[in-house]
């Protein structure tokens, strides 16, 4: 299926690892080019080898004003037809273990930047009445997670200001959606594994197996499966798609409208 996004133009962050690589690849493949954000300079360059007429690469951690600073820069004057907000999660905590330095810290990294990043983003896309916003949150913001009370609090901020801003420019032909991954086989999922283990006085790779067979489908989700939903999300085949949080965890919410 052609996604109609050959030689469009779309940021992604945390380009390099798990959910943001395989977007960032899968965006390649269809055509696109990509402005790419990590902290590791080598793997950016691995990702640029590529396709290297494809990729442009910024160093830099994408919770900081100064990344954003560069990436709107970047851009310049040229049209940008997609983001994809994405950068890791906070510390496995019970809520009795946080302090509130915790809270101050999941409140920059869950929550600060993606409206410094959306504030700057917007008005580019707003310019062309035209672009693809997609945010990657986590279940949690449909079912809490044991042992993930910061992101399970903070990520529903963000839930709540992509729905309000998706409302207020539903007319200006940009989306925003949030996409809210369960457990997948990527680097993320081992702070969940070693956190239970440590709580039960198990192996990290028991609380793996544990954790693997309480999902439906009966294995974890593959990053390039996600990274399917998440490149239609970001082409023009999803336009009448907005404001809305899709779960995609192998059946582990649930709620009806999970």
């Amino acid at each position: 299926m052609d996604l109609g996004i050959k030689n469009q133009l779309f940021v992604v962050g945390g380009a390099t690892s798990g959910f943001g690589k395989a977007i960032a690849v899968s965006l390649i493949n269809e055509g696109a080019s990509i402005i790419a954000i990590a902290r590791n300079l080598d793997k950016l360059n691995e990702l640029k080898a590529v396709a290297s007429s494809q990729v442009e690469i910024i160093e830099g951690d994408i919770t900081q004003d100064v990344t954003i600073d560069k990436i709107s820069a970047i851009i310049g004057e040229r049209q940008l037809h997609g983001a994809l907000i994405n950068a890791g999660g906070p510390p496995a905590k019970t809520f009795m273990e946080t302090t509130l330095e915790d809270w101050d810290n999941a409140y920059k990294n869950l929550l600060r930047w993606k409206v410094n990043i959306t504030q700057q983003l917007v008005p580019k896309m707003m310019q062309h009445q035209y672009g693809r916003i997609v945010y990657i949150e986590s279940s949690s913001v449909k079912q809490p997670l044991e042992n993930l009370v910061l992101s399970n609090s903070i990520r529903l901020a963000v839930v709540g200001f992509v729905k309000t801003l998706s409302q207020e420019i539903a007319k200006s032909g940009i989306t925003l959606n949030v996409m809210g991954p369960g457990s997948h086989d990527t680097p993320a999922i081992e702070r969940i594994y070693n956190k239970k283990a440590e709580q039960s006085g198990i192996a990290a790779a028991d609380a793996r197996r544990q954790g693997i067979q309480q999902i439906p489908v009966g294995r974890l989700g593959r990053p390039e499966d996600f990274a399917s939903l998440a490149t239609w999300l970001l082409s023009p085949a999803s336009g009448y798609i907005t404001g809305q949080t899709i779960t995609v965890d192998g059946g582990m919410v649930k709620a009806v409208f999970g």
